[in-house]
């Protein structure tokens, strides 16, 4: 079997970040990387789900709606994936961007947390992924699409 690129990045080398993981046709996977890998600190899973509600809910509603596939927690517990079709990598920087804004920003009830909406609407937690928005939002603040490659050994 072919190994899968996710596993062909040296993670000995990754920091915090936003890079390009992958393209297929017009899809592009980017790779969100919010801590260290194996750096001992990881997401805490209340927070990680609290941020994937808010994150999927706003750029799920913005003008490019339409062009986002997917946004979702990776298993290793150290950022997230965020799936586009046909976009600019500056938009899918600026969509990024302003999801750190919207969560640090977010107040009120988190979408989707019911127990008839969320699979398991018990384990979330706002503040917590308002502290990883305000980790990330200085890391991403001058990146840009000469950055979204993945470091080199």
């Amino acid at each position: 079997m072919e190994r899968i690129a996710s596993f062909c990045v040296n993670h000995d080398v990754l920091t915090e970040g936003m890079y390009t993981s992958r393209i297929d046709g017009d899809i592009t996977t980017y790779d969100i990387r919010m801590v260290i890998p194996n750096g001992g600190v990881y997401l805490e899973p209340a927070a990680s789900h609290t941020f994937e509600h808010l994150f999927a809910t706003y750029a799920r509603n913005t003008e490019y709606a339409d062009r986002v596939v997917y946004v979702g927690p990776m298993g290793c517990r150290t950022g997230f994936y965020f799936l586009v079709r046909d976009l600019a990598p500056e938009i899918a920087i600026q969509i990024v961007r302003e999801t750190m804004d919207f969560v640090l920003n977010f107040e009120g009830e988190v979408p989707g947390t019911t127990r008839i909406e969320c699979g398991n609407y018990l384990e979330h937690s706002l503040e917590g992924a308002k502290a990883i928005a305000a980790k990330m939002k200085p890391i991403l603040a001058d990146w840009t699409a000469e950055k979204l490659v993945y470091p080199e050994a």
